[in-house]
């Protein structure tokens, strides 16, 4: 992938006034938001918090991975402790609607529709921070020491900030999208999770200096850090190209000629991180559900299922491979690119156009979907198996690093067009995210 001059194409950035804007814009939404996210809830005391998530959730579970999502809000029980997690998982179930409910799809369609399921989503994104703050309100009174004045008016007053919170976040992210550069709500996950990088090399030479850990297991993580990084970035930008061709009329002399090969990227990791969620999500309900009933033998079930053990990593791969084909299909629809190839009078050369096009399309999504579904598992699981094998006491985990890789291209790629429209040369060559070598727009 070629690059071009650093230097200069930061000065092109300075001299695109709206590009500058937008940036601007954007930094200041984010340093609003990272205040915010040292604002600890009142009533609550935040190194017992803190000392359950360390001591008892060890950086894994369902609420591990919802503390990462939000920058570590939810172990300091901040007013932004649900972060923008409600708006996202409203978005998800508009997705999946749309996919099952034949109404929710034609609205997709229609720019009114589009509108009331946004206006539906932030309804959603209520009532889901509701719940979610409620229960996280109950559940921080279950924590010993953690709340001084527990009752009915804590977990009110709790549910009420943590409710208004997650709502001004999404409006914040809103306004990132509408007005700033990229996509507001990945940004704002995008650093929470880099901002916690930093704490993590602190305590790794913490660790190397009270001997917890030999300078070569750091030095293998971190080859094992770049190989994943490396990874993820080949595997983001991997799709597999489908040649298509639309004819064109020429006004002289009224002849049709045949216009130049355009193609159709179809990424082999198209779902993102959203199934290693999903599993990891679905695949800590015994424990949680153990914990919060208090029961012996519910709990020795659950430990069967603890991170670390065989029937973890056998059931997270099992899970990860199911959603990943479950959330392309859910995101994907061949017989709609099928649709819309045919209106333009484009077809796939070989390839009858309607029906058989979808079929073909389906076919070789499914197909390139497997690989990707390797490898979403390959990073899940890695890191952790080999930390656990090596004994480290920390973990790193290959769905930060592809929401971090993932959220990075798609904002070098809106900075790109920003720079091309100005003619100016962007991050890389030509402005254009490059697939196995070959030229293709990117995206997230």
């Amino acid at each position: 992938m070629a690059q071009s001059n650093p230097a200069s194409t930061l000065a092109n950035i300075y001299r695109t006034p709206e590009l500058w804007e937008k940036i601007i814009f954007t930094f200041i939404c984010l340093v609003i938001y990272r205040v915010g996210s040292h604002v600890t809830a009142p009533g609550v005391d935040v190194v017992a918090m803190m000392d359950f998530f360390q001591n008892q959730q060890g950086g894994g579970g369902l609420l591990g991975l919802y503390d990462l999502f939000v920058g570590g809000n939810l172990s300091k029980a901040t007013i932004f402790a649900l972060g923008i997690m409600p708006y996202i998982s409203a978005s998800i179930f508009a997705q999946i609607a749309g996919a099952v409910l034949p109404t929710v799809e034609k609205m997709q369609k229609d720019e009114e529709g589009r509108k009331k399921i946004t206006q539906y989503t932030r309804y959603a994104t209520i009532m889901l921070a509701l719940v979610q703050a409620w229960g996280f309100a109950l559940f921080t009174e279950s924590v010993q020491g953690a709340v001084q004045s527990p009752g009915f008016g804590f977990k009110f007053e709790m549910a009420w900030i943590l409710t208004t919170g997650a709502m001004f976040v999404m409006w914040l992210g809103e306004q990132i999208t509408e007005r700033g550069l990229g996509n507001g709500a990945s940004l704002m996950i995008f650093f929470s999770i880099v901002e916690r990088f930093w704490p993590s090399a602190v305590q790794t030479f913490k660790f190397i200096g009270t001997g917890s850990i030999s300078v070569l297991a750091v030095v293998a993580l971190v080859a094992l850090m770049v190989a994943v990084v490396a990874g993820v970035v080949a595997i983001t930008l991997a799709a597999r190209r489908i040649a298509i061709q639309i004819p064109q009329r020429t006004m002289a002399r009224g002849r049709m000629r045949e216009a130049a090969r355009n193609f159709i990227p179809l990424r082999i990791n198209s779902s993102g991180v959203m199934p290693i969620v999903f599993a990891q999500s679905l695949i800590v309900v015994p424990g949680a559900l153990a914990q919060f009933s208090g029961n012996e033998r519910m709990r020795d079930f659950s430990d069967l299922f603890a991170p670390g053990t065989g029937l973890y990593f056998v059931l997270s791969a099992a899970l990860i491979l199911f959603f990943t084909y479950f959330y392309t299909s859910i995101i994907f629809n061949p017989v709609d690119i099928a649709e819309n190839l045919k209106k333009q009078g484009g077809f796939i050369p070989g390839i009858k156009p309607g029906a058989k096009t979808a079929e073909y399309i389906d076919e070789v999504v499914s197909r390139i979907t497997l690989p990707g579904a390797i490898f979403l598992t390959v990073i899940a699981l890695l890191p952790v198996w080999i930390a656990d094998a090596m004994s480290v006491p920390f973990r790193f985990g290959g769905t930060s690093v592809l929401i971090v890789v993932g959220v990075a291209l798609d904002t070098i790629a809106q900075m790109n067009q920003h720079l091309l429209l100005r003619k100016y040369d962007g991050f890389m060559k030509k402005g254009r995210v490059r697939f196995r070598g070959r030229q293709a727009t990117g995206g997230f």
